[in-house]
């Protein structure tokens, strides 16, 4: 009979947000580049949605929500716990989810910025990080 591990679950969760950073970078391949720019929007989108994706599947873990995630929860409950962490989810959320995942920013560093804030946050997340 198998027992249930709550941090075995949440390394778990880890690895597999860890999965979406790396499915975002795959898409950011299928869009193209073209010096300081991706071709194809489409799949900067894709890329943007899957690492903030990725990012709210690590935070569920360290900051436990009922119901859909909100922003403004984890604003004011990462607030308490850190408040450099609060400025990286700030712009995480503008890059990943808002910039790339609505936008289609193709700006290639800015992309890149996104992929950089997301694997922050995730690490952060991460259930041996403090």
């Amino acid at each position: 009979m198998a027992t249930w591990n709550k941090n075995e679950e949440a390394v778990s969760t880890h690895a597999e947000a860890m999965r979406y950073v790396e499915n975002a970078k795959e898409c950011l391949k299928k869009a193209g580049k073209e010096g300081a720019y991706y071709d194809d929007p489409k799949y900067v989108k894709m890329a943007g949605n899957t690492l903030w994706n990725g990012v709210l599947l690590a935070l569920e873990n360290k900051i436990p929500m009922k119901g859909r995630p909100d922003i403004r929860k984890y604003r004011e409950e990462i607030a308490k716990q850190n408040k450099k962490m609060l400025r990286v989810l700030n712009s995480g959320y503008a890059t990943c989810h808002l910039s790339m995942g609505y936008d289609g920013n193709v700006k290639v560093s800015i992309c890149k910025e996104g992929v950089n804030l997301a694997q922050e946050l995730i690490a952060w997340a991460a259930p041996e990080a403090g």
